[in-house]
């Protein structure tokens, strides 16, 4: 008999591997934001483990939202990759001063971002499924 945790790490998985490309994005700024939120209560109960171990996974979600920018194909990505140069040196300072002003800051630097990217992932997904281009009105392909 499989356990509710297996059943439910296999249903994320799965999620993670039939997802589209925007969907993995929002995914990823979701347990980012999670993640920080997580790490901010802690912070404010004094639980410094709890909180070390979400800013620690956040900061491995801005390595891979870093490592996936693609400057050559979006001129806005430099720009972006700033901002999570700037987010991951906050982390790490929220996370060695125990810090949860940094970590409130690294919130409110990225949940606009977070909006943002639900905003075009949803515009990606409507495109998708009407093959129209909901941002000009034509079709597209």
């Amino acid at each position: 008999m499989r356990s509710a945790a297996f059943a439910r790490q296999q249903y994320t998985r799965d999620a993670v591997l039939s997802a589209s490309p925007a969907r993995l994005l929002t995914m990823l700024y979701d347990r980012l934001l999670l993640d920080l939120r997580r790490a901010e209560l802690a912070q404010g109960s004094t639980d410094w483990q709890a909180a070390s171990d979400h800013l620690l996974h956040a900061q491995d979600i801005i390595a891979e939202l870093t490592a996936t920018l693609r400057p050559g194909v979006w001129d806005g990505a430099d720009g972006l990759r700033a901002i999570y140069e700037y987010v991951r040196v906050a982390l790490v300072n929220a996370n060695i001063h125990r810090d949860p002003a940094r970590t409130r800051e690294a919130i409110a630097l990225l949940e606009p971002l977070q909006r943002s990217w639900h905003a075009a992932a949803g515009v990606v997904a409507e495109e998708d499924s009407t093959g129209v281009d909901a941002t000009r009105g034509y079709a597209v392909g």
